[in-house]
């Protein structure tokens, strides 16, 4: 039976953006990491911030109204649980994955005229920057892959393999987790040049460094490193068409060892293409950000695979979003 909507619920969903782009904005000015340090007022804050006063006092009272931040004797603090989640010096803070979703909304209020054209969205940076965009979007990986690494590393077990080639490997929060899982085993981290760096600090404070090689490269336009026996690709196919894929599963294909494995972590649609509906919601994601990227079934994805090379496909987790697992074999 189709839902019977209210007038109350449909102008819930139309207000929805609110609360969102108070929170994109505090974190983008991080006002959170600067009131972490110390109590402050509007004016004090709004000269550390180099902001207009009479827009800082505006936004921090209705920080204050979302409990977020405290307001005592004109001064304002951040709560204690928000500057766990939300200071930069924190290390369980959510900060990159909350400023990449404000980059998202800048895309997304631009979905009409998306819709149009079948073009994505024109770039429009924050105010911290493209660098620092790029560098937000990087830490909300490891935000997406933090809690769930340990379990999805577990629910691929038995897995053996001698080296690992992680293609897309961001902060190389993956490569750590099989490594650490492997003792014997290395890696090959493979991800454009800019990113390599953010990767290789990683590495070192995981005291992982002489077991990796990092290789700067496009999947796009570059030949992938040869030699591994596992290829991990996570939260990558989303991103390409097809017909992108096909290629890029071709190019692992060549890639892996005879008898090499592919694991491939993503979102995986029902026939329908409507559920799981988080699903549904990341294809709009992909079509304001992307040329041609999506979200796919698993009949798709066999296909593209057997396309590609590859036999053995099989399905060994779904999930409601990012968690579901495609294995597949190269002969």
């Amino acid at each position: 039976m189709p839902r019977k909507w209210t007038e109350d619920e449909i102008l819930d969903i139309a207000k929805g953006y609110q609360k969102a782009v108070l929170l994109f904005a505090a974190a983008d000015l991080d006002i959170f990491t600067a009131l972490s340090k110390k109590p402050m007022t509007a004016e004090a804050l709004s000269a550390e911030l180099d902001t207009d006063y009479r827009a800082a006092s505006i936004l921090l009272d209705a920080l204050v109204a979302l409990e977020l931040l405290t307001k005592q004797n004109a001064k304002y603090s951040v709560t204690p649980t928000a500057a766990d989640l939300l200071c930069q010096t924190k290390p369980q803070s959510v900060l990159p994955m909350v400023r990449h979703q404000a980059n998202c909304l800048r895309r997304w209020v631009q979905l009409p005229q998306i819709t149009k054209s079948g073009k994505p969205a024109e770039p429009s940076p924050s105010i911290c920057g493209e660098a620092a965009d790029n560098a937000a979007f990087i830490g909300a990986m490891e935000n997406f892959s933090r809690p769930v690494v340990a379990q999805i590393v577990e629910k691929l077990q038995p897995l053996s393999f001698r080296h690992l080639l992680d293609i897309g490997a961001a902060s190389g929060t993956w490569t750590i987790a099989f490594l650490n899982a492997h003792p014997k085993a290395s890696a090959t981290l493979f991800d454009l040049p800019d990113v390599i760096p953010m990767a290789k600090k990683r590495i070192d404070q995981a005291q992982l460094s002489d077991r990796v090689k990092f290789v700067p490269g496009d999947f796009y336009s570059d030949d992938l490193p040869p030699g591994a026996d596992f290829v991990w690709l996570s939260a990558i196919a989303h991103q390409n068409s097809r017909s992108q894929n096909r290629e890029l599963f071709a190019k692992i294909c060549r890639a892996l060892k005879p008898q090499g494995t592919l694991v491939i972590r993503d979102i995986v649609m029902e026939n329908s293409r409507t559920q799981p509906p988080t699903g549904a919601l990341f294809a709009v994601n992909m079509l304001v950000a992307t040329q041609g990227g999506g979200t796919y079934t698993f009949e798709e994805y066999r296909a593209d695979l057997l396309d590609a090379g590859f036999n053995d496909i099989t399905l060994i987790a779904r999930d409601e979003f990012m968690d579901s697992l495609i294995h597949a074999k190269k002969p």
